[in-house]
């Protein structure tokens, strides 16, 4: 999972970043209203953690043109400024949830899972296929009722291949989910991690398309 992490402050920001990349999610961040805007217009994130309070171009103003634009990101919008009214401004101006400041880092986690879930039309937080089943909200994995130690990025990856059920996932968008933009990984980088679920998972759990990508089995 992919997330845009909008915050002028250095130490929140950061805060955030590893808290999120802790949780299963490939952070980035952007420092000011523009640099957001262009990000979050060109780029397919799965979550943006918008602040309102942003040099250079304000978060509501931010939140609006992404909207006018027809991005359709899930947006979860912080604000020092903790206001019902200032609420109603965010939500009508395209906010999916709102988190005032000071919060506790375990919310949020909490609520930008819940909005990727809903986004990808999954709002439970147990996802299940054949006989393994992933739980979202504490990254962890069974298989046929039994615990299955995965890593961050392997449980990043099945975990993305679970949201988009039904459709192959390019390993490009894979490559994205895992690493975001860092452009020294190669598609290779998928299929070792592929390759490892599998080694963990069983080789049917992961299907391969070629010339399309990957998904899981459906039973």
């Amino acid at each position: 999972m992919r997330v845009l992490i909008v915050e002028d402050d250095a130490r929140i920001a950061a805060d955030i970043a590893e808290v999120l990349q802790a949780s299963g999610f490939r952070a980035e961040v952007a420092v000011d209203g523009e640099e957001a805007w262009f990000r979050g217009g060109i780029e397919n994130y799965d979550v943006i953690v918008l602040d309102l309070g942003l040099p250079r171009l304000d978060g509501l103003t931010v939140l609006r043109r992404w909207r006018g634009e027809g991005v359709t990101t899930p947006v979860l919008v912080l604000s020092a400024r903790g206001t019902w009214i200032e609420r109603v401004e965010g939500i009508d101006a395209g906010a999916d949830d709102y988190l005032p400041k000071p919060f506790e880092m375990a919310e949020l986690v909490a609520r930008a899972r819940a909005l990727v879930r809903r986004s990808a039309g999954h709002p439970a937080t147990l996802e299940r296929a054949g006989p393994l089943a992933l739980d979202l909200g504490r990254m962890s994995a069974t298989l046929n009722g039994r615990p299955v130690s995965l890593t961050p990025l392997e449980f990043r990856l099945v975990s993305h291949l679970a949201l988009h059920r039904g459709r192959p996932v390019p390993p490009t968008e894979l490559l994205e989910r895992l690493y975001g933009d860092d452009d020294s990984r190669e598609s290779n980088a998928v299929e070792a991690v592929v390759a490892r679920l599998r080694r963990k998972l069983g080789p049917d759990v992961i299907e391969t398309r070629r010339g399309f990508g990957y998904l899981l089995a459906d039973p």
